[in-house]
């Protein structure tokens, strides 16, 4: 049963030293036998000192190394058995961890926080989630509730076996979940309200605003990269049709355009079928040992 596994909680953290003593006492008071990883991502402030004095297990990189590196350091040096991943930023309130608990226990390998209505930072940032969840809901075939929460829980045997898929920035919840999907586990969603987040964020508009843009192919090409590329091979092809009905019907002739729609419609897709073979062969160990991490 899972509730005889044990239980790490690790927590990325830059600069929160206005939240993280808080949020370690409550984590310690709620779960005492818990492991509580706090990794200290170059702060210039004094997290990791009041971490430590609250009980966390510290550990510190020299520099900022981004919030996925940090949840890779964590994961190496848990011992647990179970995997808790939370913000610092008093977002994520430690009494619901028991609800991602109640849900693993009913043999799911992998649980999200789903943020509800009001959750979200921004209109804006909302609307962008909702797009995410759209698109990995199409890609995976499953209902996707909530793609970029960062308020988890897993079997460590199996996130450890996708620690080199994931990204040292902000997406490590995007390529989690769907290399998850991807291997064949199984992922659940329970509902959450997620605070509003205290202190500055380390979101930049511009910046983060293209790289978000950039999770969104990285969705595709993480779990099925032919339902993204054939769509936009398939609208190539049908435009160079198009257009090669209309000049024929004009001039009657075939263009040197139609021709370069044709082509690179057929390029595209091949990229397509070549990137499906390469992520089939990134999964192919984990499918082999899925049952040996259960």
């Amino acid at each position: 049963m899972i509730e005889t596994l044990t239980l790490s909680i690790v927590i990325p953290a830059k600069n929160e030293a206005a939240t993280i003593g808080g949020l370690i006492l409550q984590l310690v008071n709620c779960y005492p036998q818990a492991e509580v990883i706090v990794v200290d991502d170059g702060s210039t402030d004094q997290t990791a000192t009041i971490a430590t004095s609250a009980g966390a297990t510290v550990i510190r990189h020299p520099y900022s190394k981004g919030n996925g590196a940090a949840i890779k350091t964590g994961v190496r040096h848990a011992k647990g058995d179970l995997l808790v991943f939370m913000d610092a930023d008093g977002q994520h309130h430690p009494a619901d961890i028991q609800l991602l608990l109640d849900k693993l226990n009913e043999g799911y390998d992998m649980v999200v926080g789903a943020r509800q209505a009001g959750s979200q930072a921004s209109m804006g940032r909302g609307l962008a989630n909702g797009f995410y969840n759209r698109l990995a809901s199409y890609v995976t075939g499953q209902k996707v509730e909530d793609l970029t929460s960062g308020f988890r829980i897993a079997k460590r045997s199996l996130f450890a076996k996708f620690l080199s898929l994931l990204p040292n920035g902000f997406s490590y919840p995007t390529t989690s979940t769907m290399a998850f999907f991807r291997a064949g586990y199984a992922v659940a969603y329970v509902p959450i309200h997620a605070a509003q987040r205290q202190g500055k964020s380390h979101i930049k508009p511009l910046q983060d605003g293209i790289r978000f843009l950039l999770i969104i192919f990285k969705i595709g090409t993480l779990y099925s990269p032919l339902k993204l590329f054939l769509p936009i091979s398939a609208s190539v092809f049908i435009t160079g049709l198009c257009y090669y009905g209309y000049t024929y019907l004009s001039d009657g002739r075939f263009t040197n355009m139609s021709a370069l729609m044709f082509t690179t419609a057929l390029i595209i897709f091949m990229v397509g079928l070549v990137s499906e073979q390469i992520t089939q062969l990134m999964y192919v160990d984990t499918e082999q040992d899925r049952h040996a991490g259960q």
